[in-house]
């Protein structure tokens, strides 16, 4: 069992720490809001710190999950960032969705300071923080990954190194990108039954077993034809990260045509009041602009 810290305790932070704290291992948690640290303690224990850096006091292992590369620089850095009160040979977890650039910062400062340092964002949604079944992929030095592996086990279903540092970053955009796609694709579909006046359920049921199916299609399709939006990953968060993805490709030349498209459809949903529902409801916007 290893002493651990947990920064940031939202809606996937929260669960993520419970299952650190329920597989026995020592946890001292900090959130911007006190109040929601202090609700954690009630439901498992451990204890709260007012600043970042006495939650990383005497941690082997610091994990945050927070909003943006500005709270993950503000948890980190300066006189009251984790850093500051982290050990030589501490590794710190970061479990936020982050651009790459400003996980090469970090890990540099972070190695500068005898630190181990891990981006390792998630899939699996709020769903996957509270059953303990997310998938996690990292990037950083093999021996810091190898140590806090079976730490981020806790709360993984799946965890995986996929290169050097800005590597499990990387894969995340891969990700975003992916599910961007496949969101679009699930809601002209579904629109399309529904303008053809057949029934969108059985539909799935035929197709979803077969090339046409997929994580989105079976766990969302039901949500989308009952216009339900108030679940998972939302649409505020998407954009954000679609954002970075198309920063990156940018820098690096990559065409992302169907992904920059897919984020001024998600615009248009925040236009129309939705920034806080789930990313399926891109099918909410098609049948608006009808």
């Amino acid at each position: 069992m290893a002493k651990c810290a947990f920064l940031g305790l939202g809606v996937m932070g929260h669960p993520m720490a419970g299952h650190l704290a329920r597989a026995g291992h020592e946890v001292a948690v900090y959130n911007r809001t006190a109040a929601k640290a202090q609700a954690w303690v009630e439901e498992f224990g451990g204890r709260m710190a007012p600043t970042p850096r006495e939650a990383a006091e005497g941690a082997e292992f610091v994990m945050a999950c927070v909003g943006n590369d500005d709270d993950l620089r503000a948890v980190c850095l300066g006189a009251e960032g984790a850093f500051a009160g982290m050990s030589e040979g501490a590794v710190f977890v970061d479990h936020t969705t982050v651009s790459s650039r400003v996980t090469l910062d970090l890990y540099k400062v972070a190695k500068e300071n005898g630190l181990g340092f891990v981006d390792a964002p998630v899939s699996g949604g709020q769903a996957g923080a509270q059953n303990g079944q997310l998938v996690v992929m990292c990037g950083g030095d093999q021996p810091d990954y190898d140590s806090a592996e079976p730490v981020i086990a806790a709360y993984a279903k799946l965890c995986r190194r996929i290169g050097d540092s800005g590597a499990g970053q990387t894969c995340k955009m891969v990700n975003q990108i992916c599910i961007a796609g496949l969101v679009q694709g699930l809601s002209e579909g579904l629109a399309f039954a529904e303008k053809a006046g057949i029934d969108g359920r059985a539909v799935v049921e035929v197709i979803g077993g077969g090339a046409a199916g997929s994580w989105q299609m079976m766990n969302r399709y039901e949500t989308m034809l009952d216009d339900k939006f108030e679940h998972g990953f939302a649409v505020d968060w998407m954009r954000k990260d679609l954002a970075i993805c198309l920063a990156t490709a940018e820098e690096n030349g990559a065409a992302l045509p169907v992904t920059a498209l897919v984020d001024q459809f998600y615009k248009d949903v925040q236009k129309m009041g939705g920034g806080r529902w789930d990313t399926s409801s891109l099918i909410k916007r098609l049948k608006a602009f009808d």
